[in-house]
């Protein structure tokens, strides 16, 4: 694998990694948080680990931008706000794509060997 595709792939895996890592450490130390952001956070580490190790990558990276996608349109419903609060709104969902957009890149570029 090339050296670009797995620095990609590293810093994709700490995004996930350190995001999830960083709730969990919150929840532990009494910050109140939901189940589902307790489970979206567990799904984050575990994948954030899956990255880096690079463990059945293409298949983990699509799932990765999957879970993306689907966070960004139910935690990030910019078309629901109005004013500043829709445009906050739109600049997470559209970087929640964009990470998509490179996990999907990722899935490709590096997930299987070639003969």
């Amino acid at each position: 694998m090339k050296i670009e595709v797995r620095i990609a792939q590293w810093l994709l895996a700490a995004l996930f990694f350190l995001t999830g890592a960083l709730r969990l450490w919150q929840a532990l130390h009494g910050v109140l948080i939901s189940d589902a952001v307790l489970l979206m956070s567990t799904a984050q580490v575990l994948l954030g680990v899956l990255l880096a190790t690079g463990w059945q990558l293409r298949i983990v990276a699509l799932c990765a931008a999957v879970l993306l996608l689907i966070d960004a349109a139910t935690t990030h419903p910019f078309w629901k706000l109005s004013g500043g609060s829709a445009a906050t709104s739109l600049l997470a969902f559209l970087r929640h794509v964009s990470l998509a957009a490179g996990l999907l890149l990722l899935s490709t570029a590096g997930g299987a060997r070639r003969r």
